[in-house]
């Protein structure tokens, strides 16, 4: 019986390692951390990754099962993002086992080998006649044979129902000896001796100063926040840097908010540059993402493009990563492991030693927080490249004034100018549908969701009332459910409302609408986008969607219809949102030889964030706020944790986290920590959604180290509470969202 130990981490929320024996022939010398094993458990197989092996367990050796078999020769793992799984699951308090799953690729997580992609290739046997008598009564077989022969390099098998060969006849072929299957692995493309496709542009003065000190600290750690206004040739300084690490022989990583902007990221890339670019996002199929991450990992991808997970992405020769619109949201994972890509990706920077790069026209308070202290270093370009001009933000104080669809006649005059001009227009409202309720114009009802404290969003164009939170649906009613008078009234707009109203308006010119209703079918936002390039006058109208790094060149004149919403909320953040929210529309105008301008809507134009946005611009504001921010106490200059719990019963959350509460308060005061505040427990904001009552506590600290030391301790008493196993509850470390 072998005494070898594996250790292993399973892919479950369990925060443990399980130990087992190792399977039989394999010697604890072969083996290294990151292997894949498949072992029992339960009733059921699972795969875990070896963590560590040793040559004893507190197990009693009659109840150590042996593991079934161990799928890798060598760790599929490279020893630095195994390393930096290590880290995520401690820092934000993750079953490790879990965290190497959200790491690996999906097939890699079923047991696929850790191998590129082989094909098939079925070639003519030497020798092999059409007059073979054994085939002379088979024309299928003569036929298969005869296609065989006139490719003498083989015919591959994803190829055959092109060339309309039989699987079945080619199998009789081979049963006879006259056709034979080579497996061959595709071989990657050579890296090129030219990397330029084409030249670069000269950069300016500013772009030059941030290129040169990012340059400057290639070979070792150094991070650097770009900010530049948008429209200032971020990603120019972005493309040549790469060329730098391509020619230094080292490979790239580059992260975007959106699976939208990829392929007109991809395209950007593959115009410039004689390079292998790979893409990761959740679009990919299993097999795709595989491919391109075994790619990465080997070497043979030059360039990796990729969302939030793409940064797990290993890389054999790690030179530069990128993070664009480092700003965004969409960085933070919100469900299971909930990470921030940005932040982790300093963290993978530091521990491979290479530069990192966050470029922003409108950066996060927290990374302007970093450069202010020195962690970061602070490169800004207030110039946009090429001469042209930074749109002028107007404040259009629309109290008194009538609203059509939520669009007042001032603005109906702009657009109206715009397009006779020949250029384009961008209708900004973050709410997509075709109103936010339903109300009964008789009785008052509102169109509720039964599972959630939120109203349905009227979907005309479907006929459907949706809610946005939970996905429940329901046909519109034909009359009211209260009273079953039929005089319901869809109230506010939403962008399908907008866009039926702006046709109406401007019957003469094409409208656009850009969210996720209109962009779900594959290939949607390519063909909008394609429409949208040829610079016809027009108008676009969506969501934030439309804010997200896109280059409209004949667009100059930017809406926004409600600026509002961000001013008074419960979420110390909103504020700080709201105004990147306005910079980065406000950014899509005017950038080209015409000059653009920027109409916001608002029924609060004297409020003095607005004023200061428009007057004074994005860093302005965000001194402010970061000012405003330290006299609070609030992140970057204290730290978070939030606990959840939802369940089923009302006030079982709360109960739940009530014990919580009073463990993590003995902990306390058994081991004093200095300014920690437990805040709650409270009803959540929105406090039942998707069916379950959902409950918070919030867990502030003036330092890193201390909170840490209270989360570990804590997390060990929250999993042995029986309470726990009644609701359903999870730590989010560094929230974004507290909502």
């Amino acid at each position: 019986m072998s005494d070898v130990i594996l250790r292993l981490a399973l892919p479950s929320p369990l925060r443990r390692l399980f130990d087992y024996r190792a399977p039989a022939g394999v010697a604890g010398r072969t083996l290294t951390p990151g292997m894949r094993v498949r072992v029992p458990f339960g009733r059921r197989e699972m795969i875990g990754v070896l963590v560590e092996v040793g040559d004893h367990s507190e197990v009693p050796q009659d109840k150590l099962k042996p593991a079934r078999a161990l799928l890798d020769e060598v760790s599929p793992l490279p020893p630095a993002l195994f390393k930096l799984c290590l880290w995520t699951a401690q820092y934000y308090q993750h079953s490790l086992g879990d965290t190497l799953s959200w790491a690996l690729p999906n097939l890699l997580r079923q047991g696929e080998l850790a191998e590129a992609r082989q094909e098939r290739y079925w070639h003519a046997a030497d020798g092999a006649s059409l007059s073979d008598p054994r085939i002379a009564r088979a024309p299928r077989q003569r036929e298969a044979l005869q296609t065989l022969a006139q490719h003498p390099h083989g015919v591959a098998h994803s190829l055959l129902s092109k060339l309309q060969l039989n699987k079945d006849s080619l199998d009789l072929l081979l049963a006879k000896g006259l056709v034979s299957v080579e497996v061959r692995r595709q071989l990657p493309a050579p890296r090129h001796e030219h990397w330029l496709a084409q030249p670069e542009l000269t950069l300016n003065d500013e772009q030059q100063a941030a290129f040169a000190a990012v340059r400057s600290g290639f070979g070792a750690f150094h991070a650097f926040l770009l900010a530049g206004v948008t429209g200032s040739g971020k990603t120019e300084v972005y493309l040549q840097l790469i060329r730098e690490a391509l020619q230094a022989g080292k490979q790239a990583l580059i992260l975007i908010p959106e699976i939208n902007l990829g392929p007109q990221t991809v395209a950007r890339f593959e115009q410039r540059f004689n390079a292998r670019v790979a893409l990761l996002h959740s679009g990919l199929s299993d097999r795709e993402r595989l491919d391109a991450w075994l790619a990465a990992r080997d070497g043979e991808a030059d360039i990796i493009i990729g969302t939030r997970s793409a940064l797990f992405t290993p890389m054999k020769h790690p030179g530069l990563i990128i993070i664009d619109e480092e700003h965004d949201g969409s960085y933070k994972q919100q469900e299971g492991l909930r990470y921030h890509a940005r932040d982790l990706a300093v963290v993978r920077a530091h521990q491979e030693q290479v530069p990192i790069l966050l470029g922003s026209a409108t950066p996060s308070l927290e990374s302007l927080h970093n450069a202010h202290t020195g962690r970061y270093g602070l490169l800004r370009m207030h110039q946009r490249a090429g001469g042209a001009q930074p749109p002028r933000l107007l404040r259009l104080d629309v109290r008194s004034l009538p609203l059509d669809s939520g669009i007042s006649g001032p603005l109906q005059q702009a657009i109206r100018q715009t397009l006779e001009a020949g250029q384009q227009v961008l209708v900004f409202l973050n709410r997509r549908g075709f109103a936010p309720t339903l109300l009964c114009h008789d009785c008052g009802w509102l169109s509720g969701c039964p599972r959630c404290d939120a109203r349905m969003t009227v979907h005309q164009r479907s006929g459907l009332l949706r809610c946005h939170h939970c996905g429940h649906e329901e046909r519109l009613p034909q009359q009211c459910p209260q009273c079953d008078h039929v005089d319901l009234r869809p109230i506010g707009a939403g962008t399908e409302r907008a866009e039926d109203r702006l046709k109406l308006l401007f019957p003469d010119y094409p409208v656009l609408r850009v969210d996720r209703d209109s962009t779900s079918r594959k290939d949607a936002m390519h063909t909008l986008f394609t429409t949208i390039q040829r610079g016809q006058p027009s108008i676009l109208v969506g969501t934030q969607m439309l804010a997200k790094g896109h280059h409209f060149p004949k667009v100059t004149l930017v809406a926004v219809l409600n600026a509002d919403g961000g001013l008074f909320s419960g979420d110390f953040r909103a504020s700080e949102h709201m105004a990147q929210l306005i910079m980065q529309v406000a950014g899509r105008a005017g950038r080209a030889e015409e000059p653009g301008k920027v109409i916001i809507q608002t029924h609060l134009a004297e409020h003095p964030l607005l004023v200061q946005l428009t007057e004074q611009g994005y860093f302005a504001f965000a001194e402010q706020a970061l000012s405003e921010r330290r006299s609070a106490g609030l992140p970057p200059f204290s730290h978070l944790a939030l606990l959840r719990a939802e369940a089923h019963k009302p006030g079982q959350a709360e109960a739940f986290l009530d014990l919580a509460c009073s463990a993590a308060e003995a902990w306390l005061a058994a081991f004093p920590q200095t300014g920690i505040e437990l805040l709650g427990p409270v009803p959540a904001p929105m406090e039942r959604r998707a069916g379950r009552f959902r409950a918070q506590l919030l867990v502030q600290a003036s330092g890193r180290a201390a909170l840490h030391r209270l989360l570990s301790a804590w997390l060990v008493q929250l999993e042995q509470l029986p309470s726990g196993r009644q609701v359903r509850w999870s730590l989010d470390v560094d929230p974004v969202d507290l909502y």
